[in-house]
């Protein structure tokens, strides 16, 4: 009698036994629990029993014969001819002879993998039991025997969880786990204060200038199960916002902080997803340095173009990763996509009011807006973007910083203001800004405790920064017939009588001295 040990337990890609069972339901059937944790995707485990036989309570299997679920004579054969584990079954002729070249065989090993491999290629359409659910399920009333449990075929295909590995159980109650890792995308976008020099990497969300260049990092990471794979196909997808606009040019790729120029290929037409551009590797396998641990970081850099949205809704830009999710196939066919990752970039609108002393809009003024940039020390025009009516003057696509508002032109019969320095402040959440103000300023940013000439209102909702700028009428001097005139006619008079006398007098002297 052919004796088959509970060593046999094969344990492919990402599943494990974590402990015997409970007891048996029935006389003669047991159950298998696929445990699978918290997840929440759900799954379709099938069972094919690959031997039959007598079950003790050792968990030993004896009578060893082939199961229904194997073509038996094809997986002999496969055996005997595969790289790895052939030469155990060259001499092999039954499922009792398979039985015992599998004996000693360590769970998890590389001749378990390759066993389970065959196995997996050889089924037959017989289904010993199935059970469908996210979590834990049980596959039941299963007779005494040696299973190969797996996902049924087509069921993983795009979804954010892989295929679990095969799994080979000696049938009794038994519960296994699935290690079900899978690779992961984060997506960030690095911040810059043009004014201040600050720099913010890592984030989330930013805030820019329309015209600016934005840097922006993709991360991947691998499953613990790299190994098993022999092709690994692996494409981050990239989808833009209308208002930003890639620059292909500026992307580069990372494995491990060491930056690689094959291997990839950057696709920006002919998509069909709504991607803007992907990263595609064919096989991640053709990198030699590449592991399970190991990161596949992509930067690049957009710049924030005059369709850029201006409310708090910002400017999205989600980041995907299709990857190999079925070890059993070798990494080939079915794919798995992780959620998305998203950053979003926000831009504002200053709003200038020009009114009179009444708070009534006046009409002749002109403006300059310029930002300082601490990079140059200097400062930079804003251009205004519209200026209907010709009392409102709205400069759009600008983030935090110092700015400066000069009058350029000032209408007739008033006082040109001296220059408004103003800062705006915004923080920003992943999704939306939480907070925009903006208060007057010196020229170095320091609020202003006297003096102040402009009140800002805010609105997070648009984006937008507004205040009214006042032109005071200039001194008037009296018109011609009033009392000014009256007040130089008669002082002129004066003048004239007096240097008359003062010429009377001088003659009469004159007179005396001849």
């Amino acid at each position: 009698m052919k004796k088959v040990r509970k060593v046999w337990s094969l344990i492919m890609a990402l599943v494990m036994m974590l402990a015997l069972g409970i007891t048996a339901q029935a006389a003669d059937t047991y159950t298998i629990t696929v445990d699978g944790g918290t997840s929440t995707v759900s799954h379709t485990y099938e069972a094919y029993q690959v031997f039959t036989g007598t079950l003790s309570t050792e968990g030993v299997l004896s009578d060893v014969q082939w199961g229904t679920g194997v073509n038996s004579a094809t997986l002999l054969d496969a055996l005997k001819a595969d790289a790895t584990v052939g030469p155990m079954f060259t001499s092999c002729a039954s499922a009792a002879d398979v039985a015992k070249a599998m004996d000693g065989i360590l769970n998890d090993s590389t001749e378990a993998k390759a066993i389970a491999q065959v196995v997996g290629s050889n089924l037959s359409a017989t289904v010993a039991g199935t059970a469908t659910g996210a979590g834990s399920v049980q596959i039941s009333n299963l007779s005494a025997g040696y299973y190969m449990v797996k996902d049924k075929d087509d069921t993983q295909d795009g979804s954010s969880e892989g295929y679990t590995r095969f799994i080979l159980k000696v049938a009794k109650d038994v519960t296994v786990t699935p290690k079900r890792t899978v690779p992961t995308v984060t997506k960030t976008v690095d911040g810059t204060n043009d004014s201040t020099g600050t720099i913010q990497n890592g984030e989330k969300s930013a805030d820019y200038d329309i015209g600016d260049s934005i840097p922006f990092t993709l991360t991947g990471t691998l499953p613990t199960n790299y190994a098993d794979y022999s092709t690994y196909a692996y494409t981050f997808h990239d989808a833009m916002s209308a208002g930003l606009t890639f620059d292909p040019a500026s992307l580069k790729v990372y494995v491990d902080g060491t930056q690689i120029t094959t291997g990839y290929t950057v696709v920006t037409t002919g998509l069909t997803d709504g991607c803007t551009f992907e990263v595609q590797f064919p096989n991640l396998k053709t990198i030699a340095s590449i592991n399970a641990d190991s990161k596949i970081v992509v930067t690049y850099s957009a710049t924030l173009n005059s369709g850029a949205v201006l409310t708090s809704a910002g400017n999205p830009n989600t980041a995907t990763l299709e990857y190999s999710n079925n070890p059993n196939a070798g990494g080939l066919g079915d794919t798995g996509k992780t959620p998305g990752s998203t950053t979003t970039v926000f831009t504002y609108q200053v709003i200038i009011n020009k009114v009179d002393q009444n708070n009534a809009p006046l009409s002749g003024a002109a403006f300059t807006l310029e930002k300082f940039i601490k990079a140059t020390n200097s400062w930079t025009p804003v251009t205004v973007v519209t200026n209907t009516p010709d009392t409102i003057f709205t400069f759009s696509g600008l983030d935090a910083g110092l700015y400066r508002l000069t009058e350029t032109t000032t209408p007739a019969g008033y006082n040109t203001i001296d220059p408004v320095y103003f800062t705006i402040t915004a923080v920003t959440g992943d999704t939306e800004v939480t907070s925009l103000t903006a208060q007057q300023t010196d020229s170095a940013g320091n609020p202003l405790a006297t003096g102040i000439v402009a009140t800002f209102t805010t609105s997070t909702a648009d984006g937008s920064v507004s205040t009214n700028i006042v032109n005071n009428t200039g001194a008037t001097l009296p018109s011609t017939g009033g009392i000014g005139t009256t007040v130089i006619y008669i002082a002129g008079g004066v003048l004239m009588a007096g240097a008359a006398i003062l010429f009377v007098i001088k003659k009469k002297q004159s007179g005396h001295e001849n």
